[in-house]
C-alpha cells in the first residue's frame, strides 16, 4: 500500500515559494529531508521516497530554487548561490519537518549530497544521521585522470558562460539545468579549490563539517564518473568526527545500471541501504 503523500507549501524570507513533497508513512520511525542533485526537480525522487516509506522513514522531498515547483527561474534578472540555498530555503524545509518525536535524517544526491554536509555542519544538533547517495566534492584532484586534469579548464569556462548568458544554459550543455551563475560560481569554486563557502555567506563551512559528530552512510555506484571514489572520500574526509560507511553498489545489486542517475527509477537497493545503515548506527553498531 503506497504512503499518503502531502504537498506542503513554503516560503523562504526572501520571497522565494516552492512545495515540500513528503511521502508519509503511517507510523514514521524518523524524517529525512532529502536534497536533489543539480537541476533534478523533487518529483523525480518519488520512487526513493516511497520506497523509503517503505522502511518506515517519512520523505520530505526539498525543492531547489529553478526547479520544479519552484517560483524562481535563473536569468539575467534572477540569481542565487549556496547563500540562498543553505541561509533561507534549506532553514524553511527543516522547520517544516514534523516535531513529533523521531530523529531527524538528513540526505542528499550528488549535489544534494554536498550541501547536505554543509547544511548539517552549520545545525549540528538537528539531525540524527547523514544519507549520500553519488556524491562527492568537485575536487579535481580528487578525479582521477585523464578526466580530472581537463577539471579546472571546466571549472573556469561554465562560470564564464553562466555569466555571458545570464544563467548556464545547462539543458543544453548536458548538465544540470538552466542554472544560476553565482551557483555556478560557488561550486567550481570548490572544484578548484576543495574549500567549501558561500559567497556573502559570513560562515566557515569547512569547520561546521569537520565538527560533525553523527552517523553517515554513503552509497557508491560502481559506474559512476560523476562520483568515483576518490571524489566521495574527499568529501568523506571533511567530516573528520562523523561516523562513516560507504556501501559499494553494482548493477547486479540494484537491478540497474550503477551510474549517476539510473539507480533513481529503481531505487529499492538504495533505500534500503540507507535505512539499514543509518537504523544501525543509530543503535551504536557499525
Amino acid at each position: 500500500m503506497s504512503a499518503p503523500i502531502m504537498e506542503l507549501p513554503l516560503a523562504a524570507a526572501d520571497g522565494h515559494r516552492w512545495t515540500l513533497l513528503a511521502h508519509l508513512p503511517s507510523q514514521p520511525r524518523a524524517h529525512l529531508l532529502w536534497l536533489p542533485a543539480l537541476g533534478v526537480a523533487a518529483r523525480h525522487y518519488q520512487p526513493l521516497a516511497e520506497a523509503l516509506a517503505g522502511h518506515g522513514i517519512a520523505t520530505h522531498l526539498h525543492e531547489w530554487r529553478g526547479n520544479g515547483s519552484s517560483s524562481l527561474r535563473a536569468s539575467h534578472a534572477q540569481d542565487w548561490g549556496y547563500r540562498e540555498l543553505l541561509a533561507l530555503d534549506l532553514p524553511a524545509s527543516l522547520a517544516a519537518l514534523p516535531a513529533d518525536g523521531a530523529p531527524r535524517l538528513l540526505g542528499g544526491h550528488s549535489l544534494g549530497g554536498q550541501l547536505a554536509c554543509c547544511f548539517a555542519g552549520q545545525h549540528p544538533g538537528a539531525f540524527a544521521g547523514l544519507g549520500l547517495v553519488a556524491s562527492g566534492t568537485p575536487y579535481w584532484r580528487s578525479f582521477p585522470a585523464p578526466r580530472g586534469w581537463a577539471l579546472p579548464l571546466v571549472y573556469r569556462f561554465l562560470p564564464w558562460l553562466a555569466r555571458r548568458q545570464g544563467a548556464l544554459p545547462g539543458r543544453r550543455l548536458g548538465f544540470g539545468g538552466t542554472e544560476a551563475r553565482g551557483l555556478i560560481a560557488d561550486w567550481a569554486r570548490v572544484g578548484l579549490t576543495n574549500r567549501y563557502a558561500a559567497a556573502g555567506l559570513d560562515r566557515d563551512l569547512e569547520a561546521g563539517m569537520a565538527g560533525l559528530r553523527l552517523p553517515v552512510q554513503a552509497v557508491l555506484l560502481a559506474k559512476d564518473w560523476l562520483g568515483p571514489p576518490g571524489s566521495l572520500r574527499a568529501l568523506l574526509g571533511k567530516l573528520a568526527r562523523a561516523t562513516t560507511r560507504t556501501t559499494h553498489l553494482d548493477a547486479h545489486a540494484l537491478g540497474t545500471t550503477a551510474d549517476h542517475f539510473s539507480w533513481m527509477r529503481q531505487p529499492a537497493t538504495v533505500a534500503r541501504t540507507l535505512a539499514e545503515g543509518l537504523a544501525q548506527k543509530n543503535r551504536g553498531t557499525d
